[in-house]
Formats: structure tokens, C-alpha cells, sequence
């Protein structure tokens, strides 16, 4: 089968639906299957490379032009409407291809549409947000969860991105929202609470919850400096933007007055300010290299996802859970599919600092408990692995061409 992914970014660009997709296509490829990336051109970056068997295609974009429009160099994102460069960089790709199906996985998708019903090929998307339904493709509304779309969205988006950039924003994505309902052949949400915010489980549309995943061998990793970041011997870890809406003020509140202590590390990149001083024992890591990130899993005792907003499906969490580590999480969002309560780690209500506080407490006191939760998580994970998710897309592929039985996939 010749498949065409479309992903805003790319690696060496790193994030986690970027890992998912050079996961995903990976895999795909060891499965037989022909696999080729449309993604945006960023500056310093090949137009064209392959990545173990993936074909790797960097096409330019109009809007990427604009530099002023951009805090980050190196993140020039697509805009919620078809760009007309990347929709003629994309139909050259297409051409070259000849995908069977294309699966794409953010607001690249909206350059395809146009191509769609020439295409020939079915079209897959997979919401790792709710960018379906939310300009800020977050569902988040005066820092709390957001009850859905409404007139509200033009002051929020133009809160979000400046007037100017916000209300074409949001008419934009309504617009093409419309049409990604009629022309989308198979939505899949990353979870359960992607599908009910989006709204496709009260449609007709279809759909199908297939969460992300990780590497088969995500808990193996590369031998390197047992401690690289300078990190403490045992700490309590938390990755993943340090964000408001990440919980991030929750967890050094909790933490101010804990009993038992244990140092805190966070590593991600600062989006709020502090108001005051950090407290004491917790450090701070901008970002490290996937492996050591990983190795800072192996070496805490305890994962961290205090998240306020409803998280669709942080990865991190799987990476935690294959590293044996229990985690302490919201009981919002895609966490609760991740977490199993009790088992594999504990669920709090979000925003709950005293909840919080006692489920650290809790587990730093007990090394038989996080023993038990740390080995049903490493098996757990196995659920969320690449092994277990990949032939459930594949199985949505066949779905998908079964009108078109008749078609030849050679």
C-alpha cells in the first residue's frame, strides 16, 4: 500500500506528533508498505531526504515567507486555510506518489482538501487536538477547559493571536472545518475525550479512537552518562511544556509543603513566569535530547502529569509507564485512558493541590507500592506500543478502500 503522511512538522523538528508520525511511517515501512512525508520547509532543512524508508518531502509554503509572523525560526506554522504553495508542492508530491491513502495530522490537511476529489486517494485524519472544532486547537477558554465553540471563539482566538491574525483565524477554521467533515473518510481521535470535544461522537461522522503510541523498544536506550543533566540520584520527574495549562503551578504548590521530601525535576520549555521564588529542590531542565530524557525517566521514582486542560494524549506518560514508572495524574482529558487508577499509578481531580500533595506523599513513603505500579505500567504500556496500534491503522486503511475493493495496490 502507498501511503502519503501530512504533518506540519518533521524531525529533526521534535515534538510529540512529530514523533508519531516518523513512528507510525517507520513502521509502516518494516509492514511492506510504501511511505512518503509531506511536510513544511523550514530553513537549514533538505527538500527532499529519506528516513529508514521513508521518503521524506519538504514543501514551501506561502504563509512561511512572512517571516514577521513568526516568533519561531525553526516553527513556522501552516495556516488554517489552503496555502496555494503548499497545495501545489503537495499535488507534485501527490503526482510522484501515487498514494493509495493519505493520513494526515494537523492543519496540513487543509492544503490537501482542494486535491482531495482528484486525488484518488481515501483521506485519514487523526486529531491529536481539537483543532476540529477550536481555533487554539486547544479547547481552552480564560484558563479553564472550554465548553465548546461559540461566538465566544472570536475574542478568545483574537486573545490568543492579536486581532489582526485571530478572527481570520477562527472563520477560517470553521470554514474548513465544514469541508473536512465531508471530505474526510475516517477521523481518528487520540482519545475519547478528542472525540466527545470535537463533537464526532455525537455525529453520524466517522470515526475511530486510536490512541498515540510509542516504539516497541521505547524502554531500550542508548548507553550514555547515567546522569548527563545533573539531575539528583531519585527525584519526582515531570516533562512536557512547564505551562499553565499543564498544572505546572499546581505541582510546585503541592510540592511547597510536602512531607516526605523528594527533589523535583521539570524538563520542558518555560512558558509561564514565576511570581515568586521556586522552591527549594526542584530544578529546572530547558530540554534534552530524547534519550536522556528518557534515561531521566529510568532514573525517578515517580512521573508527573498534573495537566488543568483536557490533554488529549501526552505521550510522555506512555514513556514513563515503559521505564516501569508510576504516574500521578488529572483525571481529565486522554489521562484517564492512560492511567489506570490504583494500578498503574494514581488519578486526581485537576487543580487539586491537597490531592496532589498526599498522592506524592503517598507514594514516595511506600517503595512496595510504586514497585507494583511501576511494573504494572511497564505492562500496561504494551497496549500503547507500536506493535499493538499500528495494525489497528492499518485495519482503518483497508476500511477505508474497501468501496474501491477493485483498485489495484500494487
Amino acid at each position: 500500500m502507498r501511503i502519503l503522511m501530512l504533518t506540519e512538522f518533521y524531525p529533526p523538528i521534535i515534538g510529540g506528533i512529530e514523533q508519531h508520525v516518523r513512528t507510525l511511517s517507520r513502521a509502516l515501512v518494516a509492514r511492506g508498505h510504501q511511505v512518503a512525508v509531506a511536510t513544511v520547509w523550514q530553513e537549514g532543512l533538505a527538500e527532499f531526504e529519506e528516513d529508514a524508508g521513508v521518503r521524506v518531502y519538504r514543501v514551501r509554503g506561502t504563509l512561511q515567507r512572512a517571516k514577521f509572523l513568526f516568533t519561531e525560526k525553526t516553527r513556522r506554522h501552516v495556516p488554517p486555510l489552503p496555502d496555494p504553495e503548499l497545495v501545489a508542492g503537495i499535488r507534485q508530491v501527490q503526482a510522484r506518489e501515487r498514494p493509495h491513502i493519505v493520513h494526515a495530522h494537523n492543519w496540513m490537511v487543509h492544503s490537501f482538501l482542494p486535491l482531495k476529489m482528484t486525488s484518488g486517494a481515501r483521506l485519514v485524519l487523526t486529531l491529536h487536538d481539537y483543532s476540529l472544532v477550536c481555533a487554539k486547537q486547544r479547547l481552552w477558554h480564560n484558563e479553564a477547559v472550554c465548553d465548546g465553540p461559540g461566538v465566544k471563539c472570536l475574542a478568545c482566538s483574537a486573545a490568543h493571536y492579536g486581532a489582526p491574525r485571530g478572527i481570520p483565524t477562527v472563520v477560517a477554521n470553521w470554514t474548513m472545518s465544514i469541508a473536512e467533515r465531508k471530505l474526510v473518510d475516517m477521523f481518528l481521535p487520540v482519545s475519547q475525550a478528542v472525540a466527545h470535544g470535537t463533537g464526532l461522537s455525537d455525529s453520524s461522522l466517522p470515526y475511530q479512537v486510536i490512541p498515540n503510541f510509542v516504539p516497541d523498544d521505547v524502554g531500550v536506550i542508548s548507553d550514555g552518562e547515567k546522569n548527563a543533566a545533573q539531575l539528583p540520584d531519585e527525584y519526582l520527574l515531570f516533562v512536557g511544556d512547564i505551562s499553565v495549562d499543564k498544572g505546572v503551578h499546581v505541582l510546585l504548590q503541592a510540592y511547597e509543603n510536602l512531607s516526605p521530601t523528594m527533589p523535583l525535576v521539570l524538563i520542558g520549555r518555560q512558558k509561564i513566569a514565576w511570581t515568586r521564588a521556586l522552591p527549594q529542590n526542584v530544578t529546572i531542565v530547558p530540554g534534552l535530547p530524547h534519550d536522556a530524557v528518557m534515561r531521566a525517566w529510568r532514573n525517578s521514582i515517580i512521573g508527573l502529569a498534573p495537566s488543568i486542560w483536557s490533554d488529549p494524549c501526552p505521550t510522555v506518560v506512555m514513556e514513563a509507564m515503559a521505564m516501569g514508572r508510576p504516574v500521578i495524574a488529572s483525571r481529565i482529558g486522554g489521562l484517564t485512558d492512560l492511567v489506570a487508577d490504583g494500578e498503574t499509578g494514581v488519578l486526581v481531580p485537576p487543580g487539586d493541590v491537597n490531592a496532589l500533595r498526599a498522592a506524592m506523599a503517598r507514594l514516595i513513603s511506600d517503595a512496595d507500592l510504586r514497585a507494583r505500579m511501576g511494573q504494572a505500567a511497564r505492562a500496561r504500556v504494551v497496549a500503547f506500543q507500536s506493535q499493538s496500534v499500528v495494525p489497528r491503522i492499518e485495519q482503518v486503511y483497508q476500511r477505508v478502500l474497501t468501496p474501491r475493493a477493485a483498485r489495484s495496490l500494487q
